[in-house]
């Protein structure tokens, strides 16, 4: 007898290039398409439970069970360092991870790193700041923020910020430049470890079909 399966799906920029594999590889995304505000979804034909959730929550999700499988950026996933089996790289939701100031302070901010004073980093990433400055040997305050970090500077209560950016549209309006990329963030595959063991065949065969739309 076939294992249903529970599939974490972020919400946010990457919900639709997610339904989006999930039907190429043939899966009924029809239950995920549905115009209501419902997070946990199921599909009868494919044994699969979906749950909708927050992008930084997905990776807590499997790594504690609640979920076997999920789609996380990256980034969430090298901010959060969950204990998961990471198994594709989706090649599609790129972002990157940058530092970026006001234009009017980009010496302000060289003349702290050069002196070695402290500057002050507005994130959404508290670890990965911390670790990427720890790694230069540069002293910073993280002030760990929500949602529009892009205003910390612009507000004066931040030198730089640390932020995700695709377009950079909205560094642009607020008059942000990027001064540093830290990495290049894709959309993954996750599993947990337990989950991975006792439903082999049932996720193995879920990885096997996302793997054959991968381009």
């Amino acid at each position: 007898m076939k294992k249903e399966i529970k599939v974490a799906v972020p919400k946010g920029y990457l919900f639709k290039p997610c339904i989006e594999i999930l039907r190429e590889a043939g899966y009924d995304t029809d239950p995920l398409e549905r115009k209501d505000r419902k997070l946990f979804r199921y599909s009868e034909s494919d044994s699969i439970q979906y749950i909708i959730s927050r992008p930084m929550d997905v990776p807590v999700y499997v790594e504690y069970g609640a979920c076997d499988v999920g789609f996380s950026g990256k980034d969430v996933l090298v901010e959060k360092e969950s204990n998961v089996y990471e198994l594709i790289d989706l090649k599609c939701g790129k972002c990157r991870v940058i530092l970026a100031t006001l234009k009017d302070c980009i010496e302000k901010v060289k003349d702290y790193y050069q002196h070695f004073g402290s500057i002050k980093i507005a994130t959404s990433y508290p670890n990965i700041a911390r670790k990427y400055f720890e790694q230069k040997g540069i002293q910073v305050e993280i002030i760990k923020l929500y949602g529009s970090v892009e205003l910390a500077p612009v507000l004066g209560i931040a030198d730089e910020i640390l932020d995700l950016t695709s377009t950079g549209k909205t560094l642009k309006e607020n008059d942000l430049v990027e001064m540093e990329e830290v990495f290049v963030s894709t959309a993954r595959v996750i599993a947990n470890i337990t989950s991975y063991r006792i439903k082999y065949v049932e996720i193995s065969d879920f990885i096997k079909k996302i793997k054959n739309v991968i381009k």
